[in-house]
């Protein structure tokens, strides 16, 4: 296995030391350079490729935001991630838009490592170089929004409040009257008119509202090239299957987190089919056309058409916004389940599930052929005998909606 290039720079050499000893186990997985500034940085990236930039935001010269800002224009697939102290807020806001994922400074050794690991999983998900090159092909991908980010950093504060989850959204009108008009569907089953964004904080739960900030902006965003494939109709499916995960995973654990990510892998399962639809529509449309005309599922389709499937691309984009393990696992094992080791109940389950039953009943919105249910193994699991009760729970969602 080829070792994963990474490249960290700070000017503080006692800081770079530091790192290389806390990282010196994963010495046999990682190929690891150390610099003491932007311009060694560009230097060395122009001589090497390297998967990863991890940097400190405060140096002189060249600052983190201004070195990362041009590793993404010359290296777009590098995964660029920022440190950070808690007096940095301008430098966050101010590169939100470039960095793929921002670490506190000092960073936890634990953490640093789990990033660095995952950040390898990351492309053992896109092993095919066909994929490599489509990602590389595409201009520039999303960069996590901008109120998702300040949300994010929010979460970290252990005194963080409803009301102050709330004033961060309210600050954005258009993505609170999204909130409020999708907490209020029937979807949600509150049974109570929801008038502000606090009120949806403290009913719905902070991540269920941080995987709806994080789904109606991506949505909003992308802007839809295809001349036969409706976002609008993609954006429906991804909250009902949302909704439909939750509901499932909460009939089968009292595990808050297997539910919370159940729910946000649900809405951004997807995400894959956004990128390929507003960054490459013409290919695309063919993908869609090739499903119509030969009844097989868009998956199938994509793998035919792009070498590369909606789920693998999906979780590498969400991967790279630094979301939770389980999140990015599901969305990148939905459709194969076969190939994903854990066979407790987890979130890849839910929202696999949730994705089939949603086209058993609602087949008008199909575009080719259906996903199904993979029941060998939910028989191997020992989970098929739940079957009839999760088309229930989704039937009673759908049917409100």
């Amino acid at each position: 296995m080829t070792k994963r290039r990474i490249l960290f720079v700070d000017d503080d050499p006692n800081i770079l030391s530091g790192i290389r000893r806390v990282l010196r186990p994963l010495r046999n997985d990682f190929d690891l350079q150390f610099v003491e500034s932007g311009r060694e940085a560009l230097e060395v990236m122009a001589g090497a490729e390297f998967d990863v930039v991890v940097s400190d935001m405060r140096m002189p010269g060249m600052d983190g935001a201004d070195l990362l800002k041009k590793v993404q224009s010359l290296y777009p697939c590098t995964i660029r991630i920022m440190l950070t102290g808690q007096a940095d807020e301008d430098a966050i806001l101010r590169t939100v838009g470039v960095v793929h994922q921002f670490l506190e400074k000092p960073s936890d050794p634990e953490m640093l490592k789990l990033v660095l690991l995952r950040a390898s999983v990351l492309y053992t998900l896109i092993a095919d170089e066909k994929l490599k090159e489509i990602i590389s092909g595409i201009e520039s991908l999303p960069s996590l929004p901008e109120v998702y980010a300040r949300l994010q950093k929010a979460l970290i504060r252990s005194d963080v409040s409803v009301a102050d989850v709330a004033a961060i959204i309210e600050e954005d009108m258009a993505m609170s009257a999204k909130i409020l008009q999708l907490v209020n569907s029937a979807f949600f089953g509150l049974f109570q008119r929801v008038e502000s964004p606090a009120r949806a904080v403290g009913l719905l739960g902070l991540e269920t509202i941080k995987g709806i900030v994080l789904g109606m902006h991506i949505f909003s965003e992308m802007k839809n090239q295809s001349k036969i494939f409706s976002l609008n109709k993609l954006w429906e499916h991804s909250v009902a299957v949302g909704a439909c995960a939750k509901q499932i995973a909460l009939a089968e654990t009292n595990n808050k987190a297997i539910t919370d990510h159940s729910f946000i892998a649900g809405i951004l399962h997807d995400v894959g089919k956004l990128i390929f639809t507003s960054k490459m529509s013409e290919s695309y449309d063919q993908v869609v056309t090739l499903a119509r005309q030969q009844e097989v599922s868009l998956y199938d389709a994509e793998k035919e058409i792009l070498q590369a499937g909606h789920d693998a691309v999906g979780a590498y984009l969400i991967g790279l916004w630094g979301l939770p393990g389980p999140v990015v696992e599901a969305i990148g094992f939905h459709h194969r389940l076969t190939e994903y080791p854990d066979t407790s109940f987890t979130p890849v389950l839910a929202v696999h599930v949730a994705n089939a039953i949603y086209y058993e009943q609602r087949p008008n919105d199909i575009v080719g052929a259906a996903a199904l249910l993979d029941y060998e193994y939910l028989e191997k699991i020992g989970l098929a005998g739940r079957i009839d009760e999760w088309r229930k729970i989704c039937a009673e969602i759908l049917k409100q909606e």
